[in-house]
């Protein structure tokens, strides 16, 4: 091949070209999943809302209702049916009962975008927040940035507007990244019935260590049985995703697994209380004992242990990991270390008075 040949072929503005083709047909597809998606959990959330007025005791019959309708869903089409998240549909048609019309005005916006709206109960700001999201092709960490921090009616009250604008746009600009998305989110995988990559939303080494770590416990045998991975939980804050989950026979309780690649923090101890308590309400049936939490991170902190939420609590630990193999001594100070941090966590206040 000659040289001319080869130039030719390499022309950039050929290349330039396949990779607009290949970006619009992306852009078409990620439009279609999107727009199915909304049109079916509206019509779903619909068809909840004529069923409940038919029922004699609405209250009553709705819960049994989206207690039944997830029980026969969620084996089929996994946890896109869940009781939270048909009450979701359901509150997203009565929210967006004109979902045709607006879906056509504002063509920007995903079924998470929707999701977000649905945390804001006044009608004037949610309408205002979906319009500007969609004018200004806010992400969803964006509109769920400005929602949590009162956007709207700060910057109704403010008089100096532009200055809150600019503010606002400043500190989201490093949530504006992607366009596309929701494409990686969970939630567009649960509605096509794929499984859940795990990879959306680890790092390399977050992944390897998950991974080495759920052999590890399974081939520990002593009543292990793996639950899930990277588990989905949604709240009014925003999604969450627990590491691993195992049940124990022997315990006869759930133990939750979170990894961190930093030091351990408040904020991580918080979170885990917070996994154990909704697994306590939402998982756990009769007969089983509290739910177990463990944070690994690759630093552990005797403060943290003294002072945080992990003090004097039987089910709340932390743990460190290594990513490279000590040596004897070194492994002996390390557990030394992590046995007086253990100790410090479940000294009673007599002990230390």
């Amino acid at each position: 091949m000659s040289k001319g040949e080869n130039k030719h072929i390499t022309n950039v503005s050929f290349i330039t070209e396949i990779k607009d083709i290949i970006n619009r047909a992306r852009q078409k597809a990620y439009s279609a999943i999107n727009t199915a998606m909304i049109e079916a959990y509206w019509l779903v959330g619909r068809r909840i809302v004529e069923e409940e007025q038919g029922g004699a005791s609405r209250a009553e019959y709705g819960k049994a209702l989206l207690k039944k309708l997830a029980t026969e869903l969620m084996p089929l089409y996994g946890n896109s049916y869940s009781v939270r998240r048909l009450q979701d549909y359901r509150q997203f048609y009565l929210y967006f009962k004109d979902i045709e019309i607006w879906h056509s005005r504002v063509p920007n916006l995903t079924w998470t975008h929707y999701r977000e709206l649905l945390m804001v109960s006044d009608e004037t700001a949610r309408y205002w927040y979906m319009q500007e999201a969609a004018k200004e092709i806010w992400s969803v960490r964006t509109l769920h940035r400005n929602i949590s921090s009162q956007y709207y009616h700060r910057l109704l009250q403010s008089q100096a507007k532009n200055a809150v604008i600019d503010e606002m746009k400043q500190i989201t600009a490093p949530m504006q990244g992607d366009k596309l998305e929701f494409i990686k989110n969970p939630v567009v995988a649960e509605f096509l019935g794929l499984v859940p990559n795990a990879k959306f939303s680890e790092t390399e080494l977050e992944s390897a260590i998950i991974t080495h770590l759920q052999k590890f416990i399974m081939e520990l045998g002593k009543g292990y049985a793996f639950v899930a991975r990277q588990q989905h939980i949604r709240t009014d804050m925003g999604d969450f995703y627990i590491d691993l989950v195992f049940y124990n026979y022997i315990l006869k309780c759930f133990m939750l697994i979170d990894l961190k690649t930093e030091q351990i923090s408040h904020q991580d101890v918080g979170q885990m209380d917070m996994y154990i308590r909704m697994y306590d309400e939402l998982k756990r049936t009769e007969g089983d004992n509290p739910t177990i939490g463990l944070i690994l991170c690759s630093q552990t902190s005797k403060d943290m242990a003294r002072y945080s939420m992990l003090k004097d609590n039987e089910r709340l630990f932390q743990a460190k990991y290594l990513t490279f193999l000590p040596t004897e001594e070194e492994l002996k100070q390390e557990i030394e270390q992590q046995k007086e941090f253990f100790r410090l966590q479940h000294k009673s206040l007599n002990e230390e008075s």
